[in-house]
């Protein structure tokens, strides 16, 4: 497959994973609040220097378990439970968030930058997604392990990655005058794709039976 196309499936993938509001993209949005855009995406940039070191240990450890079909068989079945529990959650029960705290203003001499390394290394979720997805694709024949292909995959997911946080930086306080109608929206969206990766989960562990 296109070295583009694969850089594009990354880079969605990665927005999905950053879109509901957490740790990394509110606080990014805290830093541009209290001390302006330029050390908001300061941290942004830590945050994706972690996430290019986690999505090649995720695409190394998918490029193993590919080896170990045995093994993704069960990884399947437990993702497919995950992603069905979660397409409930964001269609049926996600209808009215709290709104989201942004912590008090911290004192420290440390760079923007390697705050966003720091919270980003204790963030560990984007490595057994990305092994994931990169199982899923890779079975699907949309992506291959030779090196171009997993250089385009990873710069894809640090830029989806980077994308969502710089909207969080910029456009959060719009978001969060106009939070319970956007986030009602994103709720269904981020509840259909969950649910179209399902439904592809579901296609493939039928196929190995």
């Amino acid at each position: 497959m296109s070295i583009t196309i694969t850089f594009f499936i990354s880079l969605l993938i990665a927005l999905v994973g950053v879109i509901p509001p957490g740790l990394l993209n509110m606080t990014a949005a805290k830093i541009s609040i209290k001390e302006g855009y330029s050390r908001g995406l300061t941290f942004s940039i830590g945050v994706c220097v972690v996430v290019i070191i986690q999505t090649l240990i995720a695409v190394i450890f998918a490029r193993y378990l590919s080896r170990h079909p045995e093994i993704v068989h069960v990884l399947q079945r437990v993702a497919f439970v995950l992603f069905v529990l979660i397409t409930v959650y964001f269609l049926l029960l996600a209808k009215k968030e709290p709104k989201p705290k942004i912590e008090q203003e911290r004192k420290s001499k440390h760079s923007q930058f390697f705050y966003g390394m720091l919270l980003s290394g204790l963030n560990v979720f984007p490595i057994p997604y990305q092994a994931y997805m990169s199982i899923t694709l890779a079975s699907l024949g949309w992506l291959t392990f030779d090196n171009v292909s997993v250089t385009s995959y990873v710069t894809g997911a640090a830029t989806g990655t980077f994308v969502m946080l710089y909207i969080y930086v910029f456009f959060f306080k719009r978001i969060k005058n106009k939070r319970l109608k956007s986030q009602k929206g994103m709720n269904y969206i981020i509840g259909a794709i969950t649910g179209i990766i399902s439904i592809v989960t579901l296609i493939n562990i039928v196929k190995t039976l």
